[in-house]
């Protein structure tokens, strides 16, 4: 059907658009990357941008949510985060979250926290963890956690149960 001639040229094309895609992408992380600080290098404010937390707010009380909170749903919801956290005791990008419900803040061994983090103290107890699951960067600004948060109190609640299970 294809003489080699023919194949080694598609091959050579898919190698040569791969390689461009590959140093397109080393480009922008260099361009847009900020380093080790955590910050963007570059943002983009957006109009109402705080429209997400308002929206959570209305909605019922966490505690209520959380008392029936369903950790098999949780763990779903929990995949949104395993770009960066694991619950193997490994650390990733973020620290790994086993055991993470009533663990004090930024206390695992190893893990570079940000200084945000750092002056937080105290534990992570269900309630401060619904708050810093709603808008991490709101909650401590600074930290170098890039996650938007979780708009819907149910998703906060399910997933700190999920989390809760994990020791």
């Amino acid at each position: 059907m294809f003489d080699t001639m023919t194949l080694t040229k598609v091959v050579g094309a898919l190698c040569g658009s791969l390689l461009i895609f590959l140093l397109g992408n080393w480009a922008g992380e260099a361009i847009y990357s900020s380093g080790e600080t955590g910050k963007p290098a570059y943002s983009v404010a957006v109009a109402g941008a705080a429209a997400p937390v308002a929206a959570a707010a209305a909605g019922p009380d966490f505690k209520t949510v959380y008392a029936s909170a369903d950790a098999t749903k949780g763990e779903t919801v929990f995949k949104k985060c395993t770009a960066c956290h694991k619950v193997d005791g490994q650390n990733a990008t973020g620290p790994h979250l086993n055991g993470v419900v009533g663990r004090a803040v930024a206390s695992v061994a190893g893990f570079a926290y940000s200084d945000a983090l750092k002056k937080l103290g105290g534990d992570w107890t269900p309630d401060r963890m619904d708050t810093w699951l709603t808008d991490p960067k709101a909650y401590a600004p600074g930290t170098k956690m890039g996650f938007a948060g979780l708009p819907k109190v149910e998703d906060r609640a399910n997933v700190i149960a999920y989390l809760a299970s994990l020791k």
